[in-house]
């Protein structure tokens, strides 16, 4: 497996991605993303800031994740300064063939291998409360659960905050 930045060629086959793992999450009770998020355009900005993040398999996109500094205003609900600097990570998922290999455990490392590269302790991720999934990961990685927030862009969802400090 190959963890490299994304670029425009692959936005095809991330939106493939998304459209096979959206019905999972629907059915599942996860309605954090639909048919108009995340789409093309989120992504295109991605690439062009330097930050979204492929595992390539083979040949094949495994799994994506956004590595970002971006840090929605409502982080605050759970007491977080926003102003201070911390990766974040957006939008990540792995394809329903490639669960269970380690690929979303490579995007989260790969996360800690950019802050570490930009001199930043802080690392925090959230999730919808329907997601299992990550609710389990991200404890696993050294993540501590810092409370629950709701987004303003995405209504009526509620969501849970994780944070990493590196030594």
């Amino acid at each position: 497996m190959q963890i490299r930045l994304a670029t425009s060629d692959d936005i095809p086959n991330i939106m493939q991605i998304v459209r096979r793992v959206v019905p999972l999450m629907r059915a599942s009770g996860n309605l954090q993303w639909d048919d108009r998020y995340p789409n093309p355009e989120v992504f295109a900005q991605d690439v062009q800031l330097s930050q979204l993040w492929v595992a390539d398999v083979d040949g094949t996109l495994a799994g994506m994740a956004a590595i970002t500094t971006d840090q929605a205003p409502e982080y605050a609900q759970v007491g977080w300064d926003i102003h201070e600097l911390a990766i974040v990570v957006h939008r990540i998922a792995v394809d329903p063939d490639f669960a269970g290999r380690g690929i979303a455990v490579a995007l989260m490392q790969q996360a800690e291998t950019v802050a570490r590269e930009r001199g930043i302790a802080k690392l925090r991720v959230d999730t919808n409360t329907q997601n299992q999934v990550t609710q389990r990961l991200f404890p696993k990685l050294g993540y501590t659960f810092a409370g629950e927030i709701t987004l303003d862009f995405r209504p009526g969802l509620n969501f849970l905050c994780y944070e990493k400090q590196l030594s």
